[in-house]
């Protein structure tokens, strides 16, 4: 790595409410500020120790950035790490910097590095405080390099400046020298660099934050495992119920207790079931889901438990099962109120024994996971017709959590909406996909018997037939643009009280303009003039 290769984007991250110099925290100051801040040391404290301050403040932040490129880069060569002092400088906004000498004395020599600042914030703003000074006053860049050299050397350098735009010279100009090597120069400078062993400091922080990189990293990992899910992480819970559903799950989460989630199609239950899983104890460990319902019984005890070779037709190798592969994990057993009763009581062996036995073999393999199911039937009923054991039903429901469907939270509609928009814009020939505020009345008047599935294919359907990549009401699905608002007509209506519910709909929709709403419904402006006065509803 090069000095000059150092870029802010690549070096410096900026997020909402943060920016990091990977690991370490930033903060973007006003110069003004930072200017009425040295007026104020100065008229408080003096002008020898508002110096010291500053020139302490200043080391401090070069110690700092010196472990910083230390940790984050690999450099071509010593001189390079120290050049990448001056290249920081120039990305923190501080001043350009130009080197003209660099000795770094590591064979046998003294250190030397001259330096020529041009455009110093500080000495700028100190001459607009204070007016033209008597002596140097870049003190916060003397401090910084100071500071940045010490690091890289492993020993105490000192810089001190000796021209300066604050004093009405044209550039301002600083030479650093180890400690040894200068003479009686140095003295009166001394003291304004003691410090309470800054460098020991920095070191320990440096030894901090490589910890905390390696924590991120491993949490990255975790994360990298949840591929697959189709729903969003919960990035804006809008509604009470589910904020409560919420937070029982990540109170659930950290215990092993076996859970049942319940709730209609299309609700987000294996959603649900992921997200606790990542932030359970279990998360380096694999989260396996199987769908109980949608395989035969023999088939799913095979996924389920393995098999040994021979043990039925087409058997030709032993096959590890799902709870084995889960070692560690969890697994999640969809659709459990679909499975047969033979392999109900299978199960609740496995929850009781934590041990499983394979297809054809007569012994059994301990398995170490944690079982979150899933179901969109009233277990509760299914035990009482006797279709659902109950000693499974009380094993595989220590905790149960109801996943409200949309209709009962519809606070959540739009963001979601908004979520899958924001993610389809990230497909190839979607680029800009938005979705014009019009749609926003029609997704929320919709009671979505599909749930959050419904509402994922809806937008993908009107991403995929919209114009100039704008989804906009005709582009939703009829049904949704037609839906009566508040509750729809009973399953008993008839033909005509569903076209009136929808003619009546479009007209709220336009806010009672004919020619919108026939449009809207697809039909001539006379055609629903005909129609209106059959209802009633037509001009006297």
């Amino acid at each position: 790595m090069k000095a000059q290769d150092l870029t802010l984007d690549e070096t410096v991250e900026f997020g909402d409410g943060a920016i990091n110099l990977h690991g370490r925290r930033l903060i973007l100051q006003s110069a003004n500020a930072l200017a009425q801040t040295r007026r104020d040391l100065i008229a408080m404290v003096g002008m020898h120790q508002a110096r010291r301050i500053l020139t302490r403040f200043g080391y401090f932040w070069g110690n700092a950035d010196g472990a910083a490129m230390k940790r984050i880069f690999t450099w071509d060569s010593l001189g390079e790490w120290l050049l990448a002092g001056p290249r920081m400088l120039e990305l923190q906004g501080l001043t350009r910097t130009q080197v003209k000498t660099l000795q770094t004395g590591v064979e046998g020599g003294s250190f030397r590095m001259q330096v020529v600042w041009r455009h110093s914030g500080e000495a700028e703003q100190h001459a607009l405080e204070f007016g033209i000074a008597a002596q140097p006053i870049c003190w916060m860049l003397v401090g910084y390099m100071s500071g940045y050299a010490s690091f890289c050397m492993g020993r105490n350098i000192y810089f001190i400046e000796e021209r300066c735009a604050g004093k009405g010279d044209r550039v301002c100009t600083a030479e650093g020298r180890d400690e040894a090597a200068w003479d009686h120069t140095l003295g009166p400078h001394l003291h304004y660099f003691e410090a309470e062993d800054i460098q020991g400091k920095v070191k320990a922080l440096t030894v901090e934050l490589r910890r905390k990189t390696r924590e991120l990293a491993a949490q990255r990992r975790k994360l990298s495992q949840l591929e697959g899910a189709t729903v969003p992480e919960f990035v804006e819970v809008r509604s009470e119920r589910f904020a409560r559903v919420l937070d029982v799950a990540v109170r659930a989460a950290r215990f092993d207790s076996s859970v049942v989630i319940t709730g209609e199609t299309g609700v987000g239950k294996e959603v649900l079931a992921r997200h606790m899983h990542r932030i359970s104890p279990r998360a380096a460990g694999p989260f396996v889901a199987v769908n109980c319902g949608a395989l035969p019984e023999t088939l799913l005890e095979s996924e389920l438990f393995g098999h040994k070779a021979g043990a039925f037709t087409g058997a030709v190798r032993d096959r590890t099962g799902l709870f084995e592969e889960a070692q560690k994990g969890t697994v999640f057993l969809d659709e459990i109120g679909e499975v047969s009763p033979a392999m109900q009581r299978k199960l609740l062996r496995v929850i009781q024994e934590r041990e499983i036995m394979r297809l054809g073999e007569s012994r059994t393999r301990p398995v170490d996971v944690r079982i979150i199911a899933a179901t969109n039937i009233d277990l509760v009923q299914a035990v009482k017709q006797g279709t659902f054991r109950e000693d499974l039903y009380y094993r595989l429901g220590v905790i149960e959590i109801r996943v409200p469907p949309l209709r009962e939270r519809p606070e959540d509609i739009l963001p979601l909406a908004r979520y899958f928009v924001h993610t389809l814009a990230a497909r190839p020939g979607m680029h800009k996909l938005r979705m014009d505020a019009t749609c926003v009345d029609y997704l929320q008047a919709y009671r979505w018997p599909g749930n959050i599935r419904e509402l994922q294919n809806v937008i993908e359907r009107a991403a995929v037939l919209c114009k100039d990549r704008v989804i906009r009401p005709e582009d939703l699905a009829s049904h949704i643009v037609h839906a009566q608002p508040g509750a729809a007509p009973g399953e008993d209506a008839t033909l005509k009280e569903f076209e009136e519910s929808h003619i009546r709909a479009a007209l709220e929709r336009t806010g009672g303009n004919r020619t919108k709403a026939a449009k809207l419904l697809g039909i001539g402006t006379a055609t629903l003039w005909r129609k209106l006065r059959r209802m009633g509803l037509g001009e006297k």
